[in-house]
């Protein structure tokens, strides 16, 4: 396994992880890989979408009311005809085609930040 060159903190900072709540998952049908497009709840940063490709592990039943860690400063990536604006954090399985996502140990308060 390969680690990736370090980093600076000050590189670590620029990012701006928070949580968030899933309030809707619809099949992501131009997906070119299975993927579900997601609206999240980050609370007062408001309602984002994202794209994520946790069709291995996670139904869209399981998903909802589910807490999430996202990358919410990135910008809007588009993906067929849907933007993506955030982006869902999980751990890559041997294969990299099964996530599983991270989430909290406990419930927060959505758009808390992550450091």
């Amino acid at each position: 396994m390969n680690i990736k060159p370090e980093i600076a903190w000050s590189d670590f900072e620029k990012l701006d992880i928070r949580t968030g709540t899933i309030l809707s998952v619809k099949d992501f049908e131009k997906a070119q890989k299975p993927s579900f497009q997601l609206e999240i709840d980050f609370g007062e940063l408001g309602i984002r979408n994202s794209s994520a490709q946790i069709t291995a592990f996670y139904t869209k039943e399981d998903l909802i009311g589910k807490q999430i860690l996202a990358i919410v400063n990135f910008p809007k990536k588009q993906i067929a005809n849907f933007f993506s604006e955030c982006l869902i954090l999980g751990v890559y399985g041997e294969d990299k085609n099964n996530v599983t996502l991270l989430t909290p140990s406990l419930p927060t308060k959505n758009g808390m930040q992550v450091g």
